[in-house]
Parts: structure tokens; sequence; C-alpha cells
């Protein structure tokens, strides 16, 4: 099919915009590695340093030597992983009984729960850690659970978002389907496990990268809930880098972009089923 001069000028426009995109998403990459492998007089220098004169990859060593950031990254890695196969768990059965299993005020009780994605996570902040400070049965003595593990994950392992996104996914489902681990001998629980769970790839792969993000990535919880060293997740540990008087921000850039490496290493080897299981969630009835 020949093209007409028209699409040609389309398509030359289309990719211009495109590079424009990608190049003003990629200056603040760009300019968080520049600062980086910066002196600080450079940082602060009159003329923005957009290229450093020397790269001072020393920078990230001193980051990493500023404090325990073995065991920060430990902590990190133990509350995601521990939050993210929980709650692909929980998720992904309570999105398969809305969507699959009818009883009365489902659709009622599924509303509550989206209600849940309105709430702001600043205003569950105060009940949250009353609750747990009072969980003091499951070993945490006086404090409870704050200052835990188990603190740090059991407000994650479930969300309104992972019900919502799963339950859109197993509503495109043929009944047929039901029927037919009917007719095998599978009951409710033996479909969802034998049967949807299988095919249930590209969602649990979109929700496990959404949620590994979010969980790596959140500070405000952690910073309330613990408390010492021991205890720090690695975006506590990033406000290390700054005192009264300064911030340092080659060091600070550093120890961002090395706390960041697990984020890109998911995403990459999640990237085939992330955007079709947002997909295949987001447009069913």
């Amino acid at each position: 099919m020949k093209r007409t001069r028209g699409d040609r000028a389309f398509r030359l426009v289309s990719l211009l915009l495109m590079l424009v995109l990608c190049l003003l998403v990629a200056f603040p990459m760009f300019m968080t590695v520049s600062v980086s492998l910066q002196t600080m007089n450079e940082i602060y220098a009159a003329d923005p340093v957009i290229i450093p004169t020397k790269l001072r990859f020393e920078n990230y060593r001193v980051a990493m030597q500023s404090g325990d950031w073995g065991r920060y990254f430990l902590n990190s890695a133990y509350v995601t992983v521990v939050t993210v196969l929980i709650s692909l768990v929980i998720n992904s059965m309570s999105g398969y009984v809305f969507a699959r299993i009818p009883f009365r005020g489902r659709d009622t009780l599924f509303m509550l729960i989206l209600l849940g994605m309105m709430i702001p996570t600043q205003v569950t902040l105060i009940p949250v850690f009353t609750l747990l400070k009072k969980m003091s049965f499951f070993g945490g003595g006086s404090s409870g659970l704050i200052n835990t593990y188990a603190g740090l994950i059991i407000p994650f392992i479930a969300g309104s978002f992972g019900v919502f996104l799963t339950r859109q996914f197993y509503v495109a489902f043929p009944q047929e389907l039901d029927d037919a681990a009917m007719m095998d001998g599978c009951g409710r629980f033996g479909t969802y496990l034998r049967v949807y769970l299988p095919l249930s790839g590209p969602v649990l792969a979109s929700l496990g990268v959404l949620k590994f993000t979010g969980t790596w990535n959140e500070y405000t919880w952690p910073l309330v809930a613990t408390s010492g060293d021991a205890m720090k997740t690695v975006q506590v540990a990033l406000t290390g880098f700054r005192d009264e008087g300064e911030i340092y921000w080659n060091l600070l850039m550093a120890a961002t972009l090395t706390a960041s490496l697990p984020i890109y290493f998911v995403f990459f080897f999640a990237q085939k089923h992330f955007v079709s299981g947002l997909l295949a969630g987001s447009v069913k009835a």
C-alpha cells in the first residue's frame, strides 16, 4: 500500500514528538547520574554542570560506606518479597471470588472495597499504628508489632487495587471453563488452583511489579513504624545524607541509584507480561 504525503508527514511528526517525550523522560535520570558523579563544588557552581569534569565513582563507595547498607537492603528485600508473595495470593483469591462465585451482597461488598482506593494512606496512619502497637499477643512485647518485620509487612499484604485488577482479569474468562472444571470434579478452590491460577501469569506479573515497586519505595510507614538503625529500609536510610545545614546531593543520588537497581531488574524480567496484564485487567466490565 502506497503511503501518501500526509501519512509520511504524520509519521514524521509522531516520531519527532516521541523523541521529544523520550528526552524529557530521560533528562532527569541523566542528571541524577551526573550529580552522583560530581563534587559538591560542581553541584553548587553558579553555572549548572551537565557533564562532570571528572567522573567520581568513589561517590558510590563513600555512599555505601556511610551506613549499614547491607542491613538496609536486607530489610527492604525481606519485607518486599514477603509482602509481594502474600499479596499475590490474597488478591488473586479475592479477585476470583468476586469474579466467579455469586453470593448475596457481592457487588455491594466489592464497591466498599473499591472505596479503599479513595482513602489516602495518611488518613489511616495513626489507626494502623495504634492497632499494631496493641498486638502484643504476637510476641512483640509492650510495643506490639512496631519496629518488627511483621509490622512492616501486614499493612501492605492486601489492597483494593489488587482485588480490582485480578477481579477484572477473571471476569473475562468464559463460564464454560468453570463448568468443565466442575464436571472434572473440581470444587471452587480446586478450580482456582488448577485452572485460573496457571492462567494468571500476566495479571500476577503486573500486580507483582506494581506491588514490588510500591513496597520497596514506601517511605512514610517504615519511618513511622521503625526506630533504630537495625530496622531501617533503604528509603528511610536515604535521609541520612542530609544534616541541619546541608544535603550531600552527590552521595544521595549515588545511593538512590543503587537503591533503585532491584526495581529495574524486576521490571526488566517481568515487562513481557506487565503491559498485557494491565490492559487485560483494565477494559473488562
